[in-house]
């Protein structure tokens, strides 16, 4: 903010970040390039020109590539993960807002608002913490398609009761919260077995982790961009953006129509999320690693 300017000059804001985005692309080229592990075969290809183990490398790189992304577990992963990831960075962008629209201040006070947020960020740590030895009995397969049908129940719920109940839409809001960061604290376990299942395929004399990791995140991250956009997108197509400074001065139908959408948006995109999440999670075929022992995981 201090170098762009951000707060007075967006565009200068913008032009700084194509700035570090090229200038992180070119290190992290640079890195995987000229990066040197224990696990390299030097002799093998010390005594080869330079050009012709550039062309090496890319076609290995290019193959390892298209077998991970061929790979039918990875693939279900990150259907699933993407639609993890839209819908934390949904309501991370947009519960406070949502409770200052549909919940009365008179009803909700400052610090009930506050203990609630906290909670949202604090709970899940808990939560994952008491829930290891259900981990190691279950797996966390199961737990996750149990998270997936218990998020769609609990806004199916609400969506019934109606926002009328600002009390139940609190802890609704606030338990979603918690369930989504608790189980998004197990998603590098899927991945981690599903490098372990490629290294034993391909019979590879080390674990592609680090590739692993980032196709997925180059997948899932868009998530985090496209959650807020189509929600802005709604929002002011019902008039979010002349309405949310106007106070007392706004027309009441609108605000009506506004906070009816916001609702729908509260119990909808948990709902039908949860429910893709269902479908894409089930056909995954790695069930069974919690009566295994550990495997990789990322550094």
């Amino acid at each position: 903010g201090v170098l762009s300017r951000n707060m007075e000059d967006f565009p200068a804001f913008q032009a700084f970040a194509v700035l570090i985005a090229i200038l992180s692309c070119g290190c992290m080229l640079y890195t995987g390039f000229y990066s040197e592990s224990r696990y390299d075969n030097k002799g093998s290809e010390s005594d080869l020109p330079v050009d012709h183990q550039s062309s090496v490398s890319f076609t290995t790189l290019r193959m390892l590539m298209w077998q991970i992304l061929t790979n039918r577990d990875f693939q279900i992963f990150v259907l699933m993960n993407f639609f993890q990831v839209f819908v934390l960075t949904f309501f991370h962008s947009f519960t406070m807002i949502f409770v200052e629209h549909l919940i009365p201040p008179d009803v909700l006070p400052s610090l009930a608002k506050s203990i609630m947020y906290g909670a949202g960020f604090i709970c899940p740590q808990l939560l994952v913490l008491s829930c290891q030895s259900l981990l190691h009995g279950l797996g966390y397969y199961r737990i996750l398609l149990f998270t997936f049908y218990m998020e769609a129940g609990m806004a199916a719920v609400m969506l019934a009761l109606g926002p009328q109940h600002y009390y139940i839409l609190a802890t609704f809001l606030t338990v979603n919260m918690v369930v989504l960061h608790a189980a998004t604290s197990f998603y590098n376990l899927p991945l981690a077995d599903i490098i372990d299942k490629d290294l034993q395929k391909y019979k590879r004399s080390s674990p592609l982790s680090s590739m692993v990791f980032g196709t997925n995140a180059l997948f899932t991250k868009p998530a985090q961009s496209l959650a807020p956009m189509l929600t802005l997108k709604i929002l002011n197509r019902f008039g979010y953006e002349q309405l949310k400074d106007a106070g007392k001065d706004s027309d009441p139908s609108a605000l009506a129509s506004l906070h009816s959408v916001m609702f729908y948006l509260v119990c909808l995109v948990p709902m039908c999320v949860a429910a893709l999440q269902v479908l894409a999670w089930r056909p995954f075929s790695i069930r069974n690693s919690h009566t295994v022992d550990a495997k990789y995981t990322d550094s």
